[in-house]
């Protein structure tokens, strides 16, 4: 039986026409590979909400591998997240107009979960795909970082391979933002696909440099 690879990607926020990440999601809704087959959902922008339609997918769908996809107007590359920490505190209102400041995602919930994706061999791989990519330290404390932090809690202590990855604006978004870098739909697909193999094939993640200096 094919093992199910659920994909995540929010609707537009923060006055933004379209979402990259639901937009490059959503292109793979029935993809099949070699032993898999993905299914996708959106999430809503909003703190709470969007962990519980997680949630409701997670316990339908019983993935295997579960990669949620947030936009990150700003970075250059596809930023695979290596953490996801226990706080809500967003620099600006959700799109149910709630700016959550200082507050848990999960009321006594650890301090932090470490992403169960084999992150730095998908690093790896999507360079040697000709796509750049880097690990990131740090997923923020807006509703990306939220459904990262619900997604790691919903997923402890399974066998379940989970994540995040925050990509680029699209080149139209990045047309209404002076030096915003950008990265074309159809190559976010392809890291994506790339990167869900990747979680489904290997077995330790690799050892090699990842790091930040600050």
């Amino acid at each position: 039986m094919n093992k199910t690879v659920l994909l995540t990607g929010f609707e537009p926020f923060n006055k933004e026409t379209i979402n990259p990440a639901w937009e490059a999601v959503r292109s793979l809704a029935g993809h099949e590979g070699v032993g898999y087959r993905v299914e996708v959902r959106q999430l809503p922008c909003v703190f709470g909400a969007a962990g519980e339609v997680l949630r409701a997918a997670i316990d339908e769908l019983r993935p295997g591998v579960v990669i949620a996809v947030g936009q990150a107007g700003g970075r250059v590359d596809l930023s695979v997240e290596r953490i996801a920490i226990n706080i809500d505190d967003a620099p600006i209102p959700d799109n149910a107009q709630c700016q959550l400041i200082d507050q848990p995602v999960v009321e006594g919930g650890p301090a932090a979960y470490f992403s169960t994706l084999p992150i730095k061999a998908i690093v790896s791989a999507l360079r040697e795909g000709g796509l750049p990519a880097s690990v990131s330290q740090t997923a923020g404390t807006f509703v990306c970082n939220h459904v990262f932090y619900s997604l790691m809690h919903q997923t402890a202590g399974t066998d379940v391979r989970a994540g995040f990855i925050h990509i680029p604006y699209l080149p139209q978004q990045a047309a209404a933002h002076p030096d915003a870098p950008s990265m074309a739909l159809a190559e976010v697909v392809r890291g994506l696909i790339i990167a869900l193999e990747v979680a489904l094939a290997a077995g330790l993640d690799v050892c090699e440099a990842g790091g930040a200096v600050a």
